[in-house]
């Protein structure tokens, strides 16, 4: 009964099944030689935290609950990876993994309708 109300809970504005599928997905692709990215590596990240299974968040760094964050820590972990993104001193390979984060992000609160 438990695991059922689980997978109703909403992380940001889907479903948590949608999430956990979304990352399971990434972190396979992300374990494949040859298709491990930053860009996914990113993505991962994000996820992980999203489902509250991160020691982080992805982008500040602050210090994960071990719950699912709330549509505020969600968005502001997102504004955050907006920012990081507009520094032209990070590196390429950064900046590819902060996109996987801010894209992952946008797709869990709502803000984008394709899946990274």
């Amino acid at each position: 009964m438990d695991s059922e109300r689980n997978q109703d809970v909403l992380i940001g504005t889907k479903p948590r099944a949608q999430v956990e599928a979304a990352y399971q997905r990434l972190e396979h692709k992300a374990a494949t030689p040859g298709l491990r990215t930053p860009f996914s590596l990113g993505a991962v990240a994000a996820f992980e935290w999203a489902l509250g299974r991160a020691a982080e968040a992805p982008v500040t760094g602050a210090a994960g609950t071990g719950r699912v964050p709330s549509s505020h820590l969600l968005t502001a972990e997102l504004d955050a990876a907006v920012v990081q993104l507009g520094d032209p001193t990070e590196s390429a390979e950064r900046a590819a993994q902060v996109r996987g984060v801010h894209d992952a992000l946008a797709w869990v609160c709502g803000l984008i309708d394709e899946q990274p």
